[in-house]
């Protein structure tokens, strides 16, 4: 399949050497590393025969969103386990009209997330776990391909981390392509630390690898009103959006770093661009109000 995800120059305030890979442009439910994660996945499917996607997520999920609109192409049967209490929003509206059942479920179950497959659909042959966020070896095989992609050597990579699924792609992709680039990781939750153990499951070298823990803005999903204003200011000045969640983050560390001189002098720096802008939609009202 042709995507479409050039590599852009950013124009930004003081940030002039820096480049975005536009996986956000690839697709606008199956977009960014949603994608990237879900094309060897797939494929997979369809070596079984499975005919129907089992997979879980929060209530404001990018990778439910993209799972439901994948399936719904590939004329698959979808279901989502959803974390937390029964709640309508937009991005489940998607997922409905793209035909996947909802199951809401305590958080508690909700750690059980094999259990939960079993108990429901362990009679059902034509059954796919698909893990939260489609964390697995066939994403890091598909994120890996980035790397391939670029159009130019860069001297450092960025991405944003929630599982580190996306960056342990990219890292096995630097590794396979024997790259001097650094890959730089900005984690979203607090205490992010732990990144590094899950990104190493997959990809044994990990010397390239740098993390900064400190563009969190409190956790997961959790913004500050300077973020924020950051998002419209960005947002604004470069046409490109960017969603709370992830690459607000992701752009404000680089921002902050070039700021303290962070980066060697006439470095290429590409950042990559994750999509899942349909966040924004979760923080509407208080991004009206800054």
């Amino acid at each position: 399949m042709q995507i479409y995800s050039p590599v852009q120059q950013l124009h930004f305030q003081s940030l002039t050497s820096v480049y975005v890979k536009r996986d956000d442009l690839i697709d606008p439910y199956i977009s960014g590393n949603k994608w990237r994660k879900l094309k060897y996945i797939l494929q997979d499917v369809a070596l079984k025969g499975k005919k129907h996607l089992v997979t879980f997520g929060g209530a404001y999920s990018n990778h439910l969103v993209a799972t439901a609109a994948a399936a719904a192409r590939a004329n698959l049967k979808a279901t989502a386990f959803v974390r937390g209490e029964q709640v309508e929003n937009e991005l489940l509206l998607l997922c409905h009209l793209f035909g996947m059942q909802l199951i809401f479920t305590d958080r508690e179950s909700y750690k059980s997330k094999q259990h939960l497959f079993t108990s429901h659909f362990g009679d059902d042959n034509d059954a796919y776990f698909i893990d939260e966020g489609g964390t697995s070896e066939e994403a890091v095989k598909g994120c890996a391909e980035i790397i391939t992609e670029l159009t130019k050597p860069f001297d450092y990579i960025f991405c944003a981390a929630g599982t580190g699924t996306t960056a342990a792609g990219l890292l096995r992709g630097i590794n396979q392509e024997n790259l001097t680039a650094q890959l730089h990781v900005i984690p979203v939750l607090k205490g992010g630390d732990f990144i590094a153990k899950e990104i190493s499951h997959y990809e044994n070298d990990v010397s390239k690898l740098y993390l900064h823990t400190d563009y969190h803005f409190g956790g997961y999903a959790k913004t500050t009103t300077e973020l924020l204003q950051f998002i419209k200011t960005f947002s604004a000045e470069t046409g490109m959006l960017i969603d709370p969640v992830y690459t607000s983050k992701l752009f404000y560390a680089i921002y902050d770093l070039a700021g303290k001189n962070y980066f060697k002098k006439d470095a290429k720096i590409v950042a990559l661009h994750t999509g899942g802008l349909l966040g924004i939609l979760g923080m509407k009202e208080k991004l009206f109000q800054v």
